[in-house]
């Protein structure tokens, strides 16, 4: 699924992205590691791994529907 960086903090490499639909999804440091990324801005087009997230687990921040990013890489083309 492709989304657009939204918001990155190259400390905890944590931040979030903007799907098509304008929804904010947040990704942790687990994901952005995942991709094998060393830096991100916001603007960039970039390609996600989404997941659902088990009925016991918290709530993920933001408006995700149950679904939690487990890869951010850049998207190519």
């Amino acid at each position: 699924m492709q989304a657009t960086a939204y918001t990155y903090d190259p400390r905890t490499r944590c931040g979030s992205v903007l799907l098509d639909d304008g929804t904010p999804v947040p990704f942790d440091a687990a994901a952005f590691d995942a991709g094998g990324l060393r830096l991100l801005r916001p603007g960039q087009r970039v390609r996600i791994v989404l997941e659902d997230v088990p009925r016991d687990a918290p709530e993920p921040a933001g408006d995700a529907g149950g679904r939690r990013v487990t890869l951010v890489t850049l998207q190519t083309f």
